[in-house]
């Protein structure tokens, strides 16, 4: 359980994909105008993330180091088409939101890195269980940077999440500040850049308290212990 345990930290929080590693970058940035838009890529990539893994881990055993990452990106390239096409089959007003950003998961740099750094090299149960926590740790950043940016920039959060996403989201769409006139800087670019370096300002400080918390709890327990002299 504590493997498990690491795991489930690291995806959500220590070594968050935005968080900790600062990668896919690029779409967090272009299509948080909304948390609508963040869940809507961040879903997307978590199931290819799990999917990915899965595979990875299961066939690790019948792939050749000297071919293994063409067939991974291949297989994560399989995975976003198929995504592309039930997004676009099913959740066509998202689709045409987020456009060119669903094929662009194949060359997200961390789907690929824990295939190959984690996935690779553990058996199934572990490997879906990375694929989740990334991939939710990622879907929660997205979300909470779209959020942020929605409320400041239009005052609304998940504003047409039922147009997005299906009818069952039209209860978490809600009006933070009436009549609000909105501040268009931090719905575009500019706003994104902000936003993200003030959350990983905001990591990186909560990180070293905790840190700092966690040797002074190692400290005071190894002052504490009774001598074996």
């Amino acid at each position: 359980m504590s493997q498990y345990k690491t795991i489930i930290a690291d995806g959500l929080w220590n070594n968050n994909v935005v968080l900790g590693q600062c990668l896919a970058l690029c779409p967090l940035l272009a299509v948080t105008s909304s948390a609508t838009n963040g869940l809507g890529l961040g879903l997307a990539t978590l199931a290819v993330m799990v999917l990915s893994n899965l595979i990875t881990a299961l066939t690790k055993n019948y792939v050749s180091r000297a071919v293994r990452i063409p067939i991974n990106i291949l297989m994560i390239a399989t995975l976003v088409t198929i995504t592309d096409m039930v997004l676009n089959a099913w959740v066509h007003p998202l689709h045409k939101v987020l456009g060119l950003f669903i094929p662009l998961i194949v060359t997200n740099c961390a789907i690929l890195g824990r295939v190959e750094s984690f996935a690779s090299r553990q058996a199934p149960l572990p490997a879906v269980v990375d694929g989740l926590a990334m991939g939710i740790g990622f879907t929660w950043v997205l979300v909470f940077l779209g959020g942020i940016r929605e409320i400041i920039g239009s005052g609304t959060l998940f504003a047409d999440a039922h147009i997005l996403l299906g009818s069952a989201f039209k209860a978490i769409e809600f009006t933070v500040i009436p009549d609000y006139r909105g501040l268009l800087l931090v719905i575009l670019p500019p706003g994104g850049f902000i936003v993200l370096g003030i959350l990983l300002s905001l990591h990186r400080q909560l990180q070293n308290k905790l840190s700092a918390r966690a040797v002074k709890s190692s400290e005071s327990a190894s002052c504490c212990a009774p001598s074996t002299h």
